[in-house]
C-alpha cells in the first residue's frame, strides 16, 4: 500500500527529530526532518507535504514566524505547532496565523498519530465535498431515448465489478461522464476519481504525470511529484484518449496493470497501488493494433468490456432534453430568468449534424441564449448562430450521394469549413464554436481532408 501521509517535522532538538520520524515511519507514514525554519520553508515550497509538525521556540526564526511566512507565500499545508513553553497567548497567535492545532510538549506518540489520522480524515472529507460540488448539475448524463437508456443500464451493471472498461466514441459524446458514472456506482465511489487526457500531455511528461517523480530525478524536478496512479489510490483512474499514448509509455502502463505497482521516476522502490482503470478513445484501437501503433497485449488488458457511445446525430431524440438541461445550467450560472426555446428552434437544432456532439450543443445553447431577443430562442436565432445552411433541415446530407457514412463526413466537412470561414480561419475560435478541443479539430480536419495549416497561411494567422 502507498504511504498514508508525507510529513515534515521541524525541531531544533536532534532527539525529537529522530524519535518522531521513527514513530511516524513505523506507523506507515513518510517523514522528512529539518532543524531550522529557513530549511523548512525551502522544503515546504519544493515538496507536497500532507502535514507539518513544527516546534515554536527555535534559534533564529521561530515556528510562528515560519508559519506566517508560509501562509504569506501561499503554502496551505496543514501545520501543527508544538512547544514545551506553551501559554495561552502563544496558542491564540498560532491559531490566528492558521495553525490547525497547538500541542504542548512532551506529546505522546499515540496523540501525534491520532492527530495525523484526524487531519487525513479532514482532508478526505474536504476532497469528497469538492468532488460532490463539482458533480452536482455539472456531470449529469441526460437522455430520453432508448439508445442511451440501454447503454447506461449496461454501464451501471458493469460498474459494480472490477472489470476494466473501454469507452469508445467520438470527441464530445460524453465519455468522461460515463466513466464518472461507472465510478459513482462502484464500491470505490468514496475514493478519488482521477483523470488524465493522454493526448493533452507531451510525450516526455506523461510518465511523470502517471507515475510521479522524485526530487532531482530530471532537470526541473524541484520536488517530489505524486503521480495520477497514487492520487487515485482506492478509487478510479480514467485515462482518456488512450489511443494517443506513445508506444514506449504503453509498455510501462502494461506493467502497472499486470503488477499493480508503480515506480516514480528516480525512485528506488515500487509503490503498490489499488486502482480501477477505465480508459476511453475516439480512435479504432483494433486498427491501431494492426498498424503497430498500439500494443496488442495492452489492448487485451484494457479492452475487456467496451461501451460504445453513439454520436449525437444518431440519438437526435435526446436533443430536446439536453437543450432543457443545458438551458437550466446556463440560467443558474448567470442568475438569469428562464429563456425558453421555441418548438421550431428545437426542430432546427435537431436537424444539425453536431460534429462536436454534446459538447458543441452545450456551447451552442449558451450562445443562443445570449442572442435571444424578447426572452425567447427562435428558429431565426438558430439560423443566425449555426454555420450557414446547417439549420435548414440537413439539405447537404440529402443532396449528396454515397453511403450514410460518406454523406455524414461530407456534411461535417461543410460545417467545419463554414465555421472556419465565419471565424476568418481562426482555429481556436472555430474549435470553441464547434465544442472541440483545438487538437481534436486538427485530427477531425485531417480525417476530412481539410488542410488547416494552409487555411491559416491564407489568412495570415
Amino acid at each position: 500500500m502507498a504511504p498514508k501521509a508525507h510529513i515534515l517535522v521541524v525541531d531544533d532538538e536532534a532527539n525529537t527529530l529522530a524519535s518522531l520520524s521513527r514513530a511516524f515511519r513505523l506507523a506507515g507514514h513518510e517523514a522528512a526532518v529539518c532543524d531550522n525554519a529557513a530549511k523548512a520553508l525551502e522544503l515546504a515550497k519544493s515538496q507536497n507535504f500532507d502535514l507539518i509538525f513544527s516546534d515554536v521556540v527555535m534559534p533564529g526564526k521561530d515556528g510562528l514566524a515560519l508559519l506566517e511566512e508560509m501562509r504569506a507565500q501561499g503554502i496551505t499545508t496543514p501545520v501543527i505547532m508544538m512547544s514545551g513553553q506553551a501559554h495561552i497567548e502563544m496558542a491564540v497567535r498560532a491559531t490566528k496565523l492558521g495553525a490547525l492545532d497547538f500541542l504542548e510538549k512532551p506529546v505522546s506518540t499515540d496523540k501525534l498519530l491520532l492527530t495525523i489520522e484526524n487531519v487525513l480524515k479532514l482532508q478526505r472529507l474536504e476532497s469528497e465535498n469538492r468532488q460532490l460540488r463539482q458533480r452536482l448539475g455539472k456531470h449529469e448524463i441526460v437522455w430520453s431515448g432508448e439508445t442511451m437508456k440501454r447503454i447506461m443500464a449496461q454501464a451501471e451493471r458493469v460498474a459494480a465489478s472490477e472489470t476494466r472498461v473501454c469507452i469508445l466514441g467520438e470527441t464530445g459524446t460524453g465519455k468522461e461522464l460515463v466513466a464518472r458514472t461507472l465510478h459513482e456506482h462502484s464500491s470505490r465511489a468514496s475514493g478519488p476519481f482521477i483523470t488524465l487526457n493522454c493526448a493533452a500531455v507531451p510525450a516526455e511528461l506523461i510518465e511523470s504525470e502517471l507515475f510521479g517523480h522524485e526530487k532531482g530525478s530530471f532537470t526541473g524536478a524541484a520536488g517530489r511529484h505524486v503521480g495520477k496512479f497514487e492520487q487515485a489510490e482506492g478509487g478510479t483512474i480514467f485515462l482518456d484518449e488512450i489511443g494517443d499514448m506513445p508506444v514506449p509509455m504503453q509498455a510501462k502502463l502494461l506493467r502497472v496493470l499486470e503488477e499493480g505497482e508503480v515506480e516514480r521516476i528516480g525512485g528506488d522502490k515500487p509503490v503498490r497501488v489499488d486502482v480501477r482503470v477505465v480508459v476511453a478513445t475516439h480512435r479504432n484501437l483494433e486498427s491501431l493494433v494492426r498498424d503497430g501503433k498500439f500494443r496488442q497485449d495492452l489492448f487485451h488488458r484494457v479492452y475487456v468490456f467496451p461501451v460504445v457511445l453513439p454520436p449525437l446525430r444518431e440519438r437526435r431524440e435526446d436533443i430536446p432534453a439536453l437543450i432543457e438541461h443545458f438551458a437550466r445550467q446556463v440560467c443558474a450560472q448567470n442568475s438569469w430568468k428562464p429563456i425558453p426555446f421555441s418548438p421550431e428552434a428545437i426542430q432546427a437544432l435537431q436537424s444539425y449534424p453536431w460534429p462536436g456532439n454534446v459538447r458543441e450543443l452545450r456551447n451552442t445553447v449558451e450562445r443562443l441564449m445570449l442572442m435571444a431577443t424578447d426572452g425567447l430562442v427562435t428558429e431565426e436565432t438558430v439560423s443566425l448562430t449555426l454555420p450557414q445552411g446547417a439549420s435548414s433541415g440537413g439539405t447537404a446530407i440529402f443532396t449528396s450521394t454515397g453511403s450514410l457514412s460518406d454523406r455524414v463526413q461530407q456534411y461535417e466537412r461543410e460545417v467545419i469549413l463554414a465555421e472556419l470561414k465565419r471565424n476568418n480561419n481562426h482555429i481556436t475560435n472555430a474549435a470553441k464554436a464547434l465544442g472541440l478541443e483545438r487538437s481534436h479539430l486538427y485530427k477531425k480536419a485531417e480525417q476530412l481532408g481539410i488542410d488547416l495549416r494552409a487555411l491559416r497561411q491564407e489568412s495570415g494567422r
